[in-house]
């Protein structure tokens, strides 16, 4: 395998300093929220893991187009790249959610539209792994992926229209609230500065672990063609 690039170094220190800067911002620096009180600072995670989440589905996406158009496998490690890392940060979001929910909700967990749509999401994407286990052949598992991604990210826009298409308690961060949200609040100056850093960090936290995966993925894939010759 290639040296580790130089440049991808320098993200990997770049995503360390900014995860350091984002907690610093939203566990110190953003004023407490008057009603939610503290665990209302796990916002700025929550929707920073959500919004990095959706961004790799919807990236796994076009990586099956483009797979399908050029039959070029190196899509389908970006594919699985994209697939991968948005499942932990989805996971990730699921988690915060839940944990915000208990105090604010007096529930770990509800069948809420918003709830609904993001663990069905999850799930779909599980799937995509377990499946693809079960195809032995490199070109078959990558159409089969390619095709699965483009169904499974339907799922992903119905996720984030959710909590302004239907009646739903979750709040909207940005935007109008709906009459039956439980949780809404209003951003001061500070906390729109802790939550967009938060977004851009996670941004580049996501492109940073997906440069790293990719490189992983062609090393697998190498093995597993060394693997093939010596089975032929």
């Amino acid at each position: 395998m290639k040296t580790k690039p130089r440049t991808l170094i320098a993200l990997d220190i770049l995503a360390l300093i900014l995860l350091g800067v984002s907690s610093y911002l939203a566990l110190v620096f953003a004023p407490t929220e008057a009603t939610m009180g503290q665990v209302q600072r796990i916002f700025y995670f929550h929707v920073a893991t959500a919004w990095v989440g959706m961004l790799g589905f919807i990236a796994a996406g076009i990586s099956g187009i483009i797979f399908l158009v050029t039959r070029n496998l190196k899509w389908d490690r970006v594919e699985v790249a994209s697939v991968e890392i948005s499942l932990v940060f989805f996971f990730i979001t699921i988690v915060l959610g839940s944990i915000w929910a208990r105090p604010i909700w007096n529930t770990w967990w509800t069948w809420d539209p918003r709830l609904t749509t993001a663990t069905i999401t999850e799930l779909i994407y599980i799937a995509y792994f377990m499946l693809r286990q079960g195809i032995e052949d490199p070109d078959r598992r990558a159409r089969f992926g390619a095709i699965y991604t483009l169904i499974g990210s339907v799922s992903v826009p119905i996720t984030f229209m959710s909590i302004r298409l239907y009646r739903t308690i979750h709040p909207v961060v940005i935007g109008t609230q709906s009459a039956e949200a439980q949780g809404g609040f209003n951003m001061t100056s500070d906390m729109r500065f802790a939550f967009f850093f938060a977004l851009i960090s996670f941004t580049i936290i996501f492109v940073d672990l997906f440069w790293n995966r990719i490189r992983l993925g062609a090393l697998a894939d190498k093995v597993e063609l060394l693997k093939l010759k010596v089975m032929q």
